[in-house]
């Protein structure tokens, strides 16, 4: 079963923009009733992705530099990122056919 792994500002630049492998960053914060609602549905692409996709989730109450940095501004927002570049954003909680429609789009 693969996890999404907590990532930070200061593990950003070397947990998604230096991976080898695509990155679905989930941009989500404690106090977000949509973010709790999308992350069943992270932890399943996750486990279906496994191999060929990295899963990361970014606190943005206690990391605010990275979401500032890549524009977000309302959460959850799930951005995928391939070689050290943001390639698409989903914005607001998905079902798992949409994320997973999204992923086979920049995959």
């Amino acid at each position: 079963m693969a996890n999404p792994v907590e990532v930070t500002d200061s593990s950003f630049e070397q947990d998604v923009l230096q991976a080898d492998t695509p990155v679905l960053v989930d941009y989500w914060a404690d106090w977000c009733g949509p973010c709790k609602s999308v992350a069943p549905v992270v932890d399943a692409v996750a486990d279906e992705y496994e191999g060929r996709l990295k899963v990361a989730k970014l606190d943005i109450d206690a990391n605010s530099e990275t979401p500032a940095k890549f524009g977000v501004r309302g959460i959850p927002t799930l951005m995928l990122f391939n070689q050290g570049e943001a390639v698409g954003t989903q914005v607001g909680a998905v079902s798992q056919a949409k994320l997973q429609e999204f992923l086979d789009e920049h995959l």
